[in-house]
């Protein structure tokens, strides 16, 4: 059989899952089940995987499912708790009055504080805490989702601690005796090779993470605002990209001086201490406030089953008080990922695994460690909130029969979604003696393309992150191969493979167990389709101006591709600023004449 045919059917399980799940917009739970037989057929029919390897795999995914549930879980319990205890009402006072703009507030909540929550733990587990915290300060369950996903890219290569790098990557090349040459020619340790496609990729990373709370506001009020305009996010364009430069300025230079583990964490930190203090003094935003219409005339498609209640509560909690869970775990999960203490060492030891190694006896390793999970760190200080706000046991058994009623609901999607992932990615192991299903789609595309390489590199990362739901694994299926075809091209691997992981990143805003968990803990279920068609469109814009920049800075401006999709996006950053700017004022105007 050709390499194109195979390649045609190498795609077909990513092709049944964008035709049905996000062009005929069916549920995840109808559409991912189709996506897995199809996916399946395809490895034992065409690839001639042993069944023992499939069903490795797919019990490999059911026990990630588990694990994704759990955080789903219990970032969910976590904020029904503070709901019973009436301190999520002061939450939400609290952002309001930071701004009562909803743009303001998404960036806060969602740019930074989610920034913060990826820094210290990834998975996830931004999207399923900022999507129901926004749904409690106000919004549509729908935009809550978009644009907490929208945040799944800048601070994600450097999520928990620098995973996608120190393991997708670190696994990926680390063992391959071309690269150790490679970082020997250049006169260094493979840990600096290794830091230097770190700083490389914060470098690429804080040019167009810059404009992602801009794109952020601007889809908000596209589709959720009452006039459906874009003109009036873009008209908050001088706080949009203030906030973008107080995230990504310190994530570059951290992640250039002191390596991968903490740039999102600390840009997360260092950008709430330098905006919100801002956005209470009002500075860089238009004197227009944005909200968006009145409850009764939101499309019935944007809202979920979440209820959160506006009542004020019975006993009054103070804001400080309100934010020590949201602390807690921020400060809980970093300790807990920190090499340099033994509670990591403690929580993922062998006597805390449970391993299915031997089950299958194929090649497929895999185990849980539960205690280390995010969720296991949520359900710990939603337990310490029963004392720390003085809360009785009925209020607290409302949380958790609301928060696993709600976790259930994502679980049909899921059940299917993440085994057919570990289907694909796991089909190397064959009698037909073929490349796994994404490499071998990887490889064809690389046969076409040629030298234009750099301009697809994040492509092939984002369709990693696409089909395995992390960037980490894509990076670790992905960054040899991209090594491979930097050294074939003669251009600088530790580029191309920085551009790997810019599209590992940018991929994330799209993969179905990260669009299904976000949309479960905001009570949104059965949408997931029409949330991915929405955020396709700044993955697009990731992966362009990524491909764009990496062509130019390793072949220089000219006229070629990367010229033009580089001054492609930068006309159109200037055309936004400029309808921005234009709203902005005659919202000022507006306002002087009312």
């Amino acid at each position: 059989m050709s390499l194109g045919v195979l390649s045609l059917l190498a795609l077909v399980p990513i092709l049944t899952v964008l035709i049905f799940l996000v062009i005929l917009r069916w549920p995840a739970s109808r559409a991912m089940p189709l996506a897995f037989v199809v996916t399946a057929a395809v490895a034992l029919l065409v690839w001639k995987v042993p069944f023992n390897q499939v069903a490795a795999a797919s019990s490999r995914g059911l026990v990630t499912v588990i694990e994704v549930l759990f955080i789903v879980f219990g970032a969910i319990l976590l904020l029904n708790t503070l709901k019973e205890s009436g301190a999520l009402h002061s939450i939400r006072e609290g952002f309001t009055n930071v701004s009562p703009d909803r743009r303001v507030q998404a960036i806060i909540i969602c740019w930074l504080f989610g920034s913060f929550i990826e820094g210290a733990s990834g998975f996830g587990t931004p999207a399923a805490i900022a999507a129901p915290l926004l749904v409690a300060v106000g919004f549509p369950a729908m935009a809550a989702v978009m644009v907490a996903l929208i945040i799944q890219s800048t601070p994600v290569t450097f999520g928990a601690i620098g995973t996608p790098i120190l393991i997708g990557v670190n696994n990926g090349i680390g063992a391959d005796e071309k690269v150790l040459a490679t970082a020997a020619e250049l006169g260094m340790t493979y840990e600096a090779y290794l830091n230097s496609i770190g700083a490389q990729t914060a470098i690429f990373h804080a040019i167009i993470g810059t404009l992602i709370p801009l794109f952020m506001v601007a889809m908000l009020t596209w589709f959720f605002g009452k006039n459906k305009s874009i003109a009036e996010g873009l008209a908050i364009w001088k706080f949009a990209i203030f906030a973008g430069l107080a995230f990504t300025v310190p994530y570059a230079l951290i992640a250039n001086l002191l390596g991968p583990e903490f740039p999102s964490l600390f840009g997360g930190l260092i950008g709430l201490a330098i905006v919100v203090p801002a956005a209470k003094r009002g500075l860089f935003m238009p004197k227009k406030t944005w909200d968006f219409d009145r409850k009764e005339n939101w499309d019935p498609e944007w809202v979920g089953k979440l209820k959160i209640t506006n009542e004020a509560p019975v006993k009054k909690v103070s804001v400080y008080k309100a934010w020590i869970p949201y602390v807690l775990v921020g400060l809980l999960l970093v300790l807990t990922r920190l090499n340099d203490l033994p509670i990591k060492g403690w929580l993922t030891s062998d006597a805390v695994k449970i391993n299915f190694t031997e089950v299958f006896g194929t090649s497929i390793s895999f185990a849980s460690t539960p205690f280390y999970l995010p969720g296991t760190i949520m359900v710990v200080v939603s337990l310490i909130c029963i004392a720390l706000f003085g809360m009785n046991g009925q209020a607290y058994g409302r949380a958790v029969k609301e928060s696993f009623m709600t976790t259930v609901s994502a679980a049909a999607a899921l059940l299917f979604a993440v085994p057919m992932v570990q289907v694909f990615i796991n089909s190397g192991v064959n009698a037909a003696e073929l490349a796994s299903m994404p490499i071998l789609l990887a490889e064809s595309v690389s046969l076409v393309i040629g030298d234009n390489w750099p301009a697809v590199a994040p492509l092939i990362g984002a369709l990693g992150a696409f089909v395995a739901g992390s960037n980490t694994i894509s990076n670790m299926m992905f960054s040899l191969f991209q090594f491979g075809v930097a050294d074939n091209i003669g251009v600088n691997p530790s580029t191309i493979i920085a551009l790997q992981a810019i599209g590992g990143a940018a991929g994330n805003m799209i993969c179905v167990h990260n669009v299904v968990a976000a949309s479960a803990a905001a009570g949104l279920v059965g949408r997931e389709g029409t949330l991915i068609r929405k955020t396709m469109i700044p993955t697009l814009y990731y992966i362009v101006f990524a491909g764009g920049l990496g062509f130019v800075f390793l072949y220089g401006v000219g006229f070629n591709i990367g010229t033009f999709m580089v001054l492609a996006v930068v006309a159109g950053i200037i055309y936004a600023i400029l309808k921005g700017s234009k709203q902005s004022k005659k919202d000022q105007d507006d306002q002087i004449a009312a």
